[in-house]
């Protein structure tokens, strides 16, 4: 299959200076290769929003359970029990109640004013100083504070956590992510907080995963095992970091170059929901997601083989201007996002999209009120080195 051999459009994923603004490769894809093949790494891409939408929603035939990273699929490594993203029905269904039990409206609306405090512990030490860090100071932090106190983990061990989650997805330039050559993390990290736990139960999601009952897949009513519960905790320390922290630092820089619409959220803060939806369209945290192709399908018009990795690009999805009318590459927090995919869609809906949104407009009303004006310097910032996630390990500005 060339299905690109013709023409001089190239997406790599792993290109990092490609990915540093990958945006004008995006729009070529969707308008000059609808669907992309990649031959050096042997996957197809969709980058239009209606082809991203309906593929994320037909999980018969696109797989998630050999993993939702290209590295992954193709090492078809075992994928331990309950991690979510990697999983299709009946156990994902299964695996993925249990948790939405940790997250109700009302589980993550209580956490408002703790958010909030973090945010200020974060920010008010900055003020008077000439300068902050969109994520050293702040994007790096509060995430971490909050799913590591949801989680009940200590507050003098949640940055070990939070680096030991983030090193998994991390990559070397041109390398596969560390998982995929090395095999899943199990979650050992974390036996010792639920051992803890056992003896000495509290409110928070570790506790409850300890004491949840539920029926499996094969008709039985039990308690989670070990494994399943060092796994659980593992994802959801790893899904309640990365990703907020990248939204954040990603804040920073657009609101930077759109120093009008900054200026709105500053004079009107009832507008920063629709920003932080804004952002999570212009510059999603995870631009892409992969998975493993169950039978023969036909896609414009080409057929796409049984046993394929198919990549869904979110990022371009969300920029299409044929449903982001008229022009999705523009920034306007004015506009009608709700068919972004940044929290996918379908069966694998993004269980902490609450509560990322909740971070997500706390943190800019916080910063506003603070720093109602400032500029990046990305001279001295430095993107994240990983191919699954995207976005800002560092982002200096200086503020008045």
């Amino acid at each position: 299959m060339t299905t690109s051999a013709a023409s001089d459009v190239y997406y790599d994923p792993y290109d990092v200076e490609l990915n540093a603004d990958p945006f004008p490769m995006f729009k070529r894809l969707r308008d000059e290769l609808p669907l992309y093949y990649n031959e050096k790494h042997d996957f197809y891409a969709l980058s239009r929003h209606v082809d991203v939408n309906a593929a994320l929603i037909d999980k018969d035939t696109y797989s998630s359970a050999r993993g939702a990273i290209i590295e992954l699929i193709k090492a078809n490594i075992p994928i331990p029990p309950g991690v979510l993203i990697f999983e299709d029905p009946p156990i994902h269904d299964i695996h993925r109640s249990l948790l939405s039990r940790m997250f109700t409206p009302r589980k993550i609306q209580a956490l408002e004013a703790k958010i909030r405090q973090y945010c200020a512990d974060s920010l008010d030490p900055r003020v008077g100083t000439g300068s902050f860090d969109f994520v050293a100071d702040l994007g790096a932090q509060m995430p971490m504070r909050t799913i590591g106190s949801l989680l009940g983990i200590p507050e003098e061990d949640q940055e070990a956590i939070r680096d030991f989650a983030n090193a998994q997805m991390r990559t070397e330039e041109g390398k596969p992510m560390k998982a995929a050559a090395e095999g899943m993390s199990t979650g050992d990290i974390f036996a010792q907080y639920i051992d803890w736990r056992v003896e000495n139960p509290s409110d928070d999601i570790m506790t409850e995963l300890l004491n949840v009952e539920f029926e499996d897949h094969e008709g039985t009513f039990r308690k989670l095992s070990r494994e399943e519960l060092l796994t659980y905790v593992n994802v959801v320390a790893g899904a309640g970091n990365e990703t907020t922290t990248r939204l954040i630092g990603w804040a920073g820089k657009v609101l930077a170059e759109h120093p009008d619409q900054r200026a709105q959220l500053v004079e009107n803060p009832k507008l920063i929901p629709k920003a932080v939806e804004e952002l999570l369209r212009f510059e999603p945290p995870a631009p892409h997601v992969a998975r493993y192709v169950t039978r023969d399908v036909e896609i414009h018009g080409q057929t796409v083989p049984e046993g394929s990795c198919m990549m869904m690009l979110i990022g371009a999805a969300n920029r299409d201007e044929r449903q982001f009318a008229p022009d999705g590459d523009v920034f306007d927090i004015h506009r009608d996002t709700r068919q972004h995919l940044s929290f996918s869609v379908g069966t694998h809906y993004c269980l902490g999209s609450a509560l990322a949104r909740l971070e997500g407009r706390i943190a800019l009303e916080e910063i506003l009120k603070r720093f109602p004006t400032w500029e990046v310097d990305l001279g001295k910032a430095h993107l994240s080195p990983t191919s699954t996630v995207r976005g800002w390990e560092t982002l200096p500005a200086t503020i008045p």
